[in-house]
């Protein structure tokens, strides 16, 4: 059985109609992605004071 051929895009603008995005512009994707850096920036900073620490 042979598949279609996809053309996946990475990030959908608003005024494009299509359905095949990885992400789309909108405030679940913003927050997500906040809080996904979030996690780790904090996850980082963990790790270097703790070296600091137990140095």
């Amino acid at each position: 059985m042979k598949q279609g051929e996809e053309k996946t895009e990475f990030v959908k603008e608003p005024e494009k109609e299509k359905r095949e995005f990885i992400f789309q512009k909108d405030k679940k994707t913003k927050i997500g992605t906040a809080i996904v850096i979030g996690f780790l920036i904090l996850m980082i900073l963990g790790v270097v004071f703790s070296g600091i620490a137990f140095d």
